[in-house]
């Protein structure tokens, strides 16, 4: 059986395949290399402006009854003694 004579057999598609040179799978590496830094990039930009530009945030205020236990801890005016 000759593949020469076998119109099923068309060896010009193997030829555009090694033509074009790219591998489709370095291409989509690439593609989701390319979005991942983006958005690792993206994101530290997004932090470094908000650090610069967002207030800072304010504290919970302190209950009565730990600033109690706290000097208590520090032993500042220990009741009964």
């Amino acid at each position: 059986m000759d593949h020469d004579s076998d119109p099923s057999f068309d060896r010009s598609q193997f030829k555009d395949a090694k033509a074009t040179g790219f591998n489709p799978g370095l291409i989509v590496l690439l593609v989701v290399g390319g979005l991942l830094i983006t958005f690792l990039v993206g994101n530290y930009a997004l932090y470094m402006y908000a650090q610069k530009t967002l207030p800072p945030r304010k504290k919970k205020p302190v209950s009565k009854k730990k600033l109690k236990r706290e000097k208590l801890k520090q032993g500042v005016a220990v009741p009964g003694e």
